[in-house]
């Protein structure tokens, strides 16, 4: 199944709130013929976007192409949430790359979050940025191990922005009957996740980067040139680099091994005027526990904005409104009656261990991709990596490149049955509060 087609119309941005309250840019040509470049980038993401712009603020010449449009895919339809830390929490990474490399993820996160709010100032992009996201628990055992997180990252990382809440506070913030307690990051932030891609868009093109839309990308010949096969021409550069995570489809069979589509969906309520204190006292964004993750915000037109829901394979169900509704009011019982206006899904990609795939495939190949849902930081900040390595300063990308990555139990030949039996199993795991 090729998923840049299977759920999309080509070309078109999907129905979402998101789609609805920006101004395209103009649609950019599709490549025919050949061209050249020092670097072609596949995939305009947030992870190709940041790459050519910071390539082309470099001098590189530098060719985007994209099979739809820049921010089409996930960077243009995810909750928004500019977290902090890397998706792995930090204990967890002590022991799987040690203290000393730990330190250093914890870093390239911190400078994650600081270029997204750099970027956002300096090209001076519309997105609504906004400090705040509430980690939520279920349980009491779940509140203990998040508030020995906090007391962690504070002793160990000297990070004070983050506090933890009990379950009064986390009342008195979000007041659902589901949430005992958790803690509050006012380091990570929010935003509007298209309107922050279509401002890196405008960045790079005003920096030199040449970007093609409808221009897919069906072959790769490596050799002395990289040559980039589309479908009505070819790029010969001397570098390429792979930024397409969900959407990679089989253009390199050692990163699909190791990165996994998953589909994920969003619903967007009518504006809830006088209700929005039934759903959040401080405009931040919440993530709760549950490995299905509910993650939710309020928009900048007083809706909420709320995502979650099971998927068990890679086309879109009919009623994705439906599915979100059902954690929805799990979380929130007093909005069922509330319209939902927009309903969306969109394809991220998943590693096993949850940590970016980031790579040199060969000495003029490097590909960043498996962000997890923790991509708005990661992903932008990639690109600034990847970039800095084309140019010498490679620190960064490899300490990323360190980080172990286990491939999928039978690669790409079972990922859509490996999908179903993952679901299930976190699902019930869900249900049953283990």
């Amino acid at each position: 199944m090729d998923l840049l087609y299977a759920n999309d119309r080509k070309g078109e941005y999907p129905d979402s709130w998101y789609a609805a309250t920006v101004d395209p840019l103009p649609l950019s040509p599709s490549l025919k013929g050949e061209t050249r470049a020092d670097v072609c980038v596949v995939g305009a993401g947030y992870t190709g976007l940041s790459t050519a712009l910071h390539l082309a603020e470099r001098g590189f010449d530098v060719v985007l192409v994209d099979a739809h449009r820049v921010g089409f895919g996930a960077s243009g339809r995810n909750g928004g949430q500019l977290g902090s830390g890397q998706r792995m929490e930090q204990d967890g990474l002590e022991a799987l790359v040690g203290r000393d490399d730990a330190h250093k993820l914890w870093h390239l996160a911190e400078d994650s979050k600081n270029l997204v709010k750099d970027l956002v100032a300096r090209h001076k992009i519309d997105c609504h940025l906004k400090p705040g996201i509430a980690h939520a628990c279920f349980s009491n055992r779940e509140v203990r191990a998040e508030h020995e997180y906090t007391e962690h990252l504070s002793a160990e990382y000297g990070y004070d922005q983050i506090e933890p809440l009990d379950r009064d506070q986390m009342q008195a913030l979000c007041p659902s009957p589901k949430y005992v307690g958790g803690s509050l990051d006012m380091g990570a932030g929010h935003l509007h996740p298209l309107a922050f891609a279509l401002g890196l868009a405008r960045a790079a093109k005003s920096a030199g980067a040449r970007i093609y839309e409808n221009t897919h990308v069906h072959g790769i010949e490596r050799g002395e040139k990289i040559t980039v096969k589309t479908d009505q021409g070819r790029i010969v550069a001397d570098q390429l680099v792979l930024a397409c995570n969900g959407y990679l489809g089989n253009l390199d069979r050692k990163v699909a091994s190791r990165v996994m589509p998953i589909n994920n969906f969003i619903a967007a309520t009518e504006p809830l005027g006088d209700d929005i204190a039934k759903v959040l006292t401080r405009d931040v964004a919440i993530a709760d526990t549950k490995f299905v993750i509910n993650y939710f915000r309020l928009s900048h037109d007083g809706r909420l904005l709320f995502g979650g829901g099971e998927s068990y394979g890679y086309r879109f169900p009919s009623d994705i409104a439906a599915l979100v509704r059902k954690p929805m009011l799990e979380i929130y019982p007093h909005l069922r009656d509330i319209r939902i206006d927009y309903a969306w899904g969109g394809t991220l990609a998943i590693t096993m261990k949850r940590m970016p795939y980031l790579r040199r495939l060969s000495p003029s190949i490097l590909s960043a991709s498996g962000y997890s849902g923790h991509g708005v930081g990661t992903a932008t900040h990639a690109g600034q990596l990847i970039a800095m390595a084309i140019a010498g300063e490679a620190e960064g990308f490899d300490t990323m490149a360190r980080v172990p990555a286990t491939p999928f139990p039978g690669g790409t030949m079972f990922r859509s049955p490996l999908l179903v039996l993952a679901m299930t199993w976190f699902a019930l795991r869900d249900r049953l509060g283990v």
